[in-house]
């Protein structure tokens, strides 16, 4: 109980300082942007208005938080080693794998209050130009916020350990491969060469599925989207996000902070 106490104050702490930082507004101003620029883009096709619309809405909620996630979380460790505020929590009966946590909680709520306000500039927008708005749409965004809990958790590892340039440029490589994995997988187990498959299941086993998180096809086309993938891409990002962050907290408990 005491320690979930500690690390929701270091949450609520990350998040006040987390929405005082400008570059989440202007990423935030940017997909909204990009959200009603769809309405323009769409109206030069005679076909798939509503689909290009709404396409083009999802791929910028998709694109910008975690543009959010990646840029804020990638200075999150290290920002407080730089500012040696790190010394004055952890002289504090807190962990360092309390502090850890606390910092992606207070990051990941913060992207999902992001993530909201981008849904709402989406269904305003998709309300105007006369687009349906299904439960499809919320169930998609949704994953989209599950996903960020992974991406943070990245950002916060590799803020473990370098600068915030190179974390986000970690972070970034790592979630571009992520939704690139499945295919990579896939194309790995078609080889001829008898090592292949089996070092594309390794890799695919470790690097992170972001195509499990990605359902905008069918929000899009108002296809289905089923309750138990839901329900698996749920137990992925909880399972991936705490095997990351116990290797975040391995490495950061052993790095020196003098």
């Amino acid at each position: 109980m005491k320690s979930f106490v500690r690390i929701h104050a270091l949450a609520a702490n990350t998040f006040r300082e987390a929405i005082r930082n400008k570059l989440l507004y202007a990423l935030l101003a940017f997909s909204v942007v990009l959200i009603g620029a769809g309405v323009l883009l769409a109206s030069l096709s005679y076909v798939e208005v509503d689909e290009i619309l709404q396409d083009m809405g999802m791929a910028a909620i998709r694109l910008f938080s975690a543009g959010i996630a990646m840029f804020v979380g990638a200075g999150l460790v290290h920002n407080e080693v730089d500012r040696r505020t790190v010394f004055t929590i952890l002289s504090k009966p807190v962990s360092r794998s309390e502090f850890l946590i606390g910092k992606w909680a207070g990051l990941t709520v913060t992207v999902w209050l992001q993530l909201v306000l981008m849904a709402m500039a989406f269904a305003a927008v998709s309300s105007l130009a006369g687009a349906p708005v299904e439960l499809e749409h919320g169930l998609a965004i949704a994953l989209i916020g599950l996903e960020l809990m992974v991406v943070v958790a990245i950002a916060t590892l590799f803020s473990c350990f370098t600068t915030p340039m190179l974390a986000s440029f970690y972070t970034f490589g790592l979630w571009l491969i992520g939704h690139l994995s499945r295919d990579l997988y896939l194309l790995g187990q078609q080889s001829d060469q008898p090592s292949v498959p089996g070092l594309s299941a390794a890799l695919y086993a470790v690097l992170p599925d972001f195509e499990v998180f990605n359902k905008t096809l069918e929000a899009v086309h108002g296809l289905p989207i089923r309750g138990d993938e839901v329900g698996f891409a749920a137990l992925y990002a909880v399972g991936y996000s705490g095997v990351v962050l116990v290797l975040a907290s391995t490495i950061f408990a052993r790095r020196d902070l003098k």
